[in-house]
């Protein structure tokens, strides 16, 4: 049974009103979850910024307990019936309530769970999924082009809770969340939103002044935000990514943070074929099924398709030799996903030494996602050989 917590007559009316049809729209709609509920507000400007945040939360919450919500759902299954559900529900209380299946305890589709399981064991598959129902932490990273960390820390100590990040030397983690984009240090370009484990994956680049670098996959730079400072305006750092949406968005990141060595190159770009077998460094961000970052993307884990995970595999072995071909001889490669899953990491990493003429350097960077930590990532060092 559930225990009341709150009622639907107990929401305000324009609450209501604003949430039901939020979870009407989705079920029509085709974009990621946090596109939608953007949109949705840009076309509901009445909407003050207590009721966003109220409806941001509810709105996320039923997406990341949509299979328990249902479990205990009258039919049909109507936005109306899943909102009065949740609004009582303590996810917390069916834990160990065995008459419930696993996989509906934890809120995750059946098969996925399955998958979890035989990948990672069943302990540790089914605190991949608390933790992934959980909100993720807020962190950022200092731009070290133009200021430290410690600066940063001393300029907002009196104004918000805040604690520098225990791996990242340039990362900060914010107890509550802000409106970061209009604060006038991310307006000057001082810091960016990054979590602490794609910081850690960037770091492995260790590029020196003169350094040539090639971000592939770069989307709209983030890595490269992250490595810039460690060039000191010498060498070139290049951005390639198939989505010229994504490089122009990098393109005014690159402004903001004041870093001029860098040059875009689209997959149509002439000067691509001159770049081949001349970097130094290789950073490949490749496209993954984003297991590590479900907390982002709670909507993402009910679009999970393992002929999808089949699909994205053959894609990282085909642009992380499309990559390599980028590399000095003896060039560095580091190949990273934002996956837990061995199938997306170590496996791809046995089979580019068997396949590719790589040689792996030192143990690979993973973490995993934590409560109040950093997400789950992967990262390997390659040497190309001679």
């Amino acid at each position: 049974m559930l225990k009341s917590t709150i009622s639907m007559f107990e929401i305000s009316p324009f609450r209501k009103k604003h949430i039901l049809q939020i979870l009407r729209d989705s079920e029509e709609c085709t974009r990621p979850a946090d596109g939608a509920l953007g949109h949705y507000f840009r076309q509901h400007t009445s909407i003050g910024s207590k009721d966003r945040k109220w409806i941001s939360e509810t709105f996320y919450g039923m997406i990341r307990w949509l299979g328990l919500i249902d479990h205990f759902s009258s039919r049909p299954l109507t936005p109306e019936n899943r909102l009065e559900v949740f609004l009582k529900l303590r996810p917390s209380d069916h834990k160990e309530n065995v008459s419930i299946p696993p996989h509906v305890r934890v809120s995750f589709p059946k098969n996925f769970y399955s998958l979890l399981v035989q990948a990672l064991g069943e302990k540790k598959a089914w605190e991949f999924c608390l933790i992934s129902n959980e909100q993720a932490p807020t962190t950022i990273r200092a731009n070290l082009l133009k200021t430290s960390r410690e600066a940063l820390l001393e300029r907002w100590k009196e104004h918000y809770p805040i604690s520098p990040c225990l791996q990242s030397s340039a990362g900060i983690v914010f107890e509550q969340r802000t409106n970061f984009f209009s604060m006038p240090e991310f307006k000057e370009g001082l810091f960016e939103v990054q979590d602490e484990a794609s910081q850690i994956a960037a770091s492995l680049i260790e590029a020196r002044p003169g350094d040539h670098v090639l971000d592939y996959c770069s989307g709209s730079g983030g890595k490269t935000l992250a490595l810039a400072h460690l060039l000191q305006g010498k060498g070139q750092i290049y951005l390639h990514d198939v989505r010229i949406s994504a490089l122009e968005q990098a393109k005014i990141r690159l402004r903001r943070a004041g870093i001029q060595n860098a040059q875009l190159v689209a997959s149509d770009d002439p000067k691509k074929s001159s770049l081949k077998e001349k970097m130094d460094w290789v950073f490949v961000d490749a496209p993954c099924s984003g297991t590590g970052t479900l907390r982002r993307n709670p909507d993402m884990k009910w679009k999970f398709c393992e002929e999808d995970l089949h699909r994205l595999a053959a894609l990282q072995r085909e642009i992380f030799q499309s990559a390599l071909t980028f590399a000095k001889p003896a060039g560095t490669v580091v190949y990273a996903t934002c996956s837990v899953l061995p199938q997306e990491n170590e496996n791809q990493v046995r089979f580019f030494e068997e396949n590719y003429g790589v040689q792996l350097q030192k143990a690979p960077f993973s973490s995993f996602p934590s409560t109040g930590g950093m997400d789950g990532f992967f990262a390997a060092v390659f040497k190309k050989r001679e």
